[in-house]
């Protein structure tokens, strides 16, 4: 086939359409260059439920072995499951997974041991540049006696680690409806809740890649309206959402109102702090919520502001040796977990929480969640950067205004602010607004959706 790469590697990872832009040939000579590039000597796959996850996945592993690499094959998991297994075993690895996208697209999230990410500033635009060299001719032929593909069951590990981190043997019993999305929550919820003092209410726990019932990604809002409504049926006290390959949770209250992932975020790095003694610094992407650098310092900790994507927040996680992370995209990055991203682990600290005391989920995150925020709004513009230069021409001549391009444009004052970001992919400028009360949240909005849109 002929193949645009372009199209294909993104930022974070390798994500397209298959057969349309990428297919088993394809992912064989990946997984030839992931070796090559990161110099493993053995790695360690896993794959979602997608129709195409086994054979992408397979293909890429004798892309492996024919260059003399080992390959411990972990078959179908989370994508923190596979992260869960590079950190153990010490082994690079590659997880194969759309995430949250429609049924037709397919990727790979790979990693070095010990679950360091591969990013295009650590070796994906390497990859990139090897497997196009490679496209028309194939990967060259290795010397190196090739490498044996064997199969490892990790399930029950992964749970135990996790259980490890957090301790939920003395809670009082919890009423938890779970949606899965069809998606590998399904797969990894059943063993990781086992013989804990919840009432479990699966929703669509059968693995199935074309996404029956909803698209597996609860950040929008119609995708968890199934949960929301099945909360107040069951009279629950909360519902959790995962995302397809299920590396992100979203959580809903008793009521089946959404909880904001910056009040997870908060909630969180409050009980991780005083795990570590009140000490720590917590890092957070700049469209998180004020409320959470003010809870991290109010729990003695140390907040880090960095730029949205998983990539920075792990690298900054490693440099200033963070004891946990958190994105408003709903991603948590915990220190004990090779300073990987898992869903599942926060999900584990809010059902300790909500356990360890008598109150409703919703009087508990109250105390994190004090700003109005938009969430986040996509705009599509002929102009990304004609647009930036509006807003901030709108904006610098303004007294008691501070403007800062971390990422994007981030405009703060004393009762609000606003970040404006471009897509890396798409004609689109993402905006992201909070004040300290609804009607300012939706003054400042509406003003600068208004130059956006312009």
């Amino acid at each position: 086939m002929t193949a645009d790469l372009s199209q294909l590697v993104k930022a974070y990872d390798v994500r397209g359409v298959v057969p349309d832009q990428w297919d088993e040939t394809l992912a064989e000579l990946f997984g030839a260059a992931f070796v090559q590039v990161t110099g493993a000597d053995a790695i360690v796959t896993g794959h979602d439920m997608r129709p195409s996850s086994p054979g992408l996945s397979r293909a890429f592993a004798r892309g492996a072995a024919a260059r003399g690499v080992d390959v411990t094959e972990i078959g179908l998991c989370s994508t923190d499951q596979l992260y869960y297994a590079s950190g153990a075993f010490g082994l690079a690895g590659a997880m194969f997974t759309a995430s949250h996208n429609p049924a037709q697209y397919n990727g790979i999230k790979m990693c070095r041991p010990g679950a360091a990410p591969v990013g295009q500033d650590t070796g994906l635009s390497e990859i990139r540049e090897l497997v196009e060299s490679w496209i028309d001719s194939g990967a060259p032929t290795s010397d190196a006696t090739p490498g044996t593909i064997t199969q490892r069951d990790t399930l029950e590990d992964y749970s135990a680690h996790l259980r490890g981190l957090v301790d939920l043997t003395s809670i009082r019993p919890l009423k938890v409806v779970v949606d899965a999305g069809n998606g590998m929550g399904g797969h990894t919820v059943p063993t990781v809740f086992a013989g804990l003092p919840l009432t479990l209410v699966p929703m669509y726990f059968e693995l199935d890649g074309t996404f029956p019932n909803h698209e597996a990604n609860p950040l929008d809002p119609a995708n968890i309206v199934d949960l929301q409504k099945r909360v107040r049926e069951e009279d629950a006290d909360l519902g959790i959402a995962f995302d397809g390959d299920a590396d992100r949770c979203f959580v809903v209250d008793e009521r089946g109102e959404p909880v904001s992932p910056s009040a997870i975020t908060a909630l969180v790095a409050a009980r991780e702090l005083a795990r570590n003694g009140g000490k720590g610094t917590v890092i957070h992407n700049l469209i998180t919520s004020w409320s959470v650098p003010e809870v991290v310092r109010e729990n003695g900790g140390t907040p880090v502001r960095t730029r949205v994507g998983h990539s920075f927040i792990k690298a900054e996680m490693a440099t200033s040796g963070a004891i946990f992370g958190g994105e408003h995209s709903a991603h948590y990055y915990f220190k004990d977990f090779w300073n990987a991203d898992t869903g599942m682990l926060a999900a584990l600290h809010v059902l300790a929480a909500l356990g360890g005391q008598e109150g409703t989920l919703s009087a508990l995150v109250a105390q994190y969640d004090r700003y109005a925020g938009s969430g986040e709004i996509n705009s599509t513009v002929d102009d990304q950067a004609g647009r930036l230069a509006a807003i901030k021409a709108t904006y610098e001549a303004r007294e008691d205004i501070t403007l800062d391009e971390l990422d994007g444009l981030t405009v703060t004052a004393t009762d609000w602010w606003f970040n404006v970001r471009p897509s890396n992919t798409e004609p689109l400028l993402r905006l992201n607004a909070e004040a300290r009360d609804e009607p300012t949240m939706v003054k400042v909005r509406d003003e600068a959706l208004a130059i956006i849109r312009g």
